[in-house]
C-alpha cells in the first residue's frame, strides 16, 4: 500500500469524529452513530484506493451504508480490505463519557479477518509484554507474566475489562490476585490501544467483547508491536455456521495476531470523539473552528503519528 494512504485514512476518522461529536451527551446513540457513518462513508469515497468493507455496520440488509462487502474508494492501485467502527462507543458518546473513538484499519486485500458479529474472548498487551501472554493459560499466570515483563509488582498492574455481569468471576479473580482493575462501560478498542502507551497506565485488557472490535484492536497492536489473542464464542448453530461460511474451519481455535491481520502492511487510525487517556475529544472552538486529536500508524514501518488538526466546520458537515 502507498505510504500516503495513511494520511488520507486519518482524514476519514477526523470527519466521522467531528460529525458525531455534535451528539455528545444528548442521549441519542443511534443518531450519533448515523452521523459518524455518513461522514466516514462520504470521506472514504474520496480516498485513492479500491476498497471492500470486511468489518462494518453489518450485512447489506442491516445497514444502508458501510455494510460488509460494500465497495468504497475513488479507485486506484491500492486494493484493500477496510475495517471500520465509525463510532466506537455509541453509549459513551450519548452519555458524554470517556474514550469514544472513530476507528479504521486498512490492509491489502485478503489480509483482514472478516470477523462475524459475535462475541470474542480477548487478551491484549503492549510491546513490553508481547510474547509473554497466552489466552489458554490461567489468568493469574498472565497477570504474573505482565507484571514481570513490565518490571512491576502485581499490585501495580492495571487490567481493563468491560463492566458486564459475565465478567464477575474474572473481576473477583483479578482482585484476589492483588492487581488493580479499570472497569469500562464500553469501548474495548480504546482499552486495547491504551495497553501500548505507558502514559495511559493500562497494562492488560481481558474479557469478552465484540469480534469485529477484536480485529480492529489486533490491527492497532500489530502496528504498535503489542499482542492480541482472541477466541470466537459462537452462541448457537447459526453463529457456528456463519463462522464456517466465512472460512473459519475451526470456529473456536485460538486466533493470533496473524490470524486476525495477516502480514504487517496494515494502517490503523483513530480520532478521539470524547476525551480519553490517549486522545483528546473533539473541541468546538467557535468561529467555525474545530480541533481534533488523532493517532495514525503503519505496521510496515512502525511509524506512529499523533495528528492535531484545526478544521473549518463549514467544510465538515455531512448530512
Amino acid at each position: 500500500m502507498d505510504r500516503e494512504l495513511a494520511l488520507e485514512i486519518v482524514r476519514v476518522t477526523e470527519s466521522a469524529a467531528i460529525n458525531s461529536a455534535r451528539w455528545m451527551g444528548l442521549g441519542k446513540k443511534n443518531e450519533a452513530d448515523a452521523a459518524a457513518t455518513t461522514a466516514m462513508r462520504q470521506m472514504l469515497a474520496t480516498v485513492h484506493m479500491t476498497g471492500t468493507v470486511v468489518i462494518g455496520e453489518g450485512e447489506m440488509d442491516e445497514a444502508p451504508m458501510l455494510y460488509i462487502g460494500e465497495k468504497l474508494g475513488a479507485g486506484g492501485p491500492n486494493l484493500v480490505d477496510i475495517a471500520v467502527d465509525p463510532l466506537e462507543g455509541t453509549n459513551i458518546l450519548a452519555s458524554g463519557m470517556w474514550n469514544a473513538l472513530s476507528v479504521i484499519a486498512v490492509g491489502p486485500s485478503g489480509t483482514l479477518l472478516n470477523a462475524p458479529d459475535m462475541y470474542m474472548d480477548k487478551i491484549a498487551v503492549g510491546p513490553r509484554c508481547a510474547g509473554k501472554i497466552d489466552i489458554d493459560r490461567p489468568l493469574i499466570d498472565n497477570l504474573k507474566a505482565v507484571a514481570e515483563a513490565s518490571s512491576k509488582d502485581l499490585s501495580e498492574v492495571l487490567v481493563a475489562i468491560l463492566d458486564r455481569p459475565r465478567h464477575q468471576e474474572i473481576i473477583e479473580l483479578i482482585r484476589s490476585a492483588g492487581a488493580r482493575i479499570k472497569l469500562i462501560s464500553d469501548g474495548d478498542v480504546a482499552a486495547a490501544l491504551n495497553t501500548a502507551f505507558e502514559q495511559t497506565g493500562v497494562d492488560l485488557l481481558v474479557g469478552i467483547g465484540g469480534a469485529p472490535e477484536g480485529v480492529l484492536s489486533a490491527a492497532a497492536l500489530k502496528c504498535l508491536g503489542g499482542e492480541f489473542q482472541g477466541r470466537l464464542l459462537p452462541e448457537d448453530t447459526s453463529q457456528w455456521e456463519r463462522c464456517l461460511a466465512m472460512g473459519l474451519t475451526d470456529p473456536t481455535k485460538k486466533l493470533t495476531m496473524d490470524d486476525l491481520v495477516a502480514g504487517d502492511d496494515v494502517i490503523f487510525a483513530a480520532t478521539g470523539v470524547t476525551d480519553g487517556e490517549l486522545l483528546r475529544g473533539v473541541r468546538y472552538a467557535g468561529q467555525h473552528r474545530v480541533h481534533t486529536h488523532s493517532v495514525v500508524m503503519r505496521g510496515k514501518t512502525g511509524t506512529i503519528r499523533f495528528v492535531e488538526a484545526i478544521h473549518d466546520a463549514r467544510q465538515k458537515r455531512f448530512e
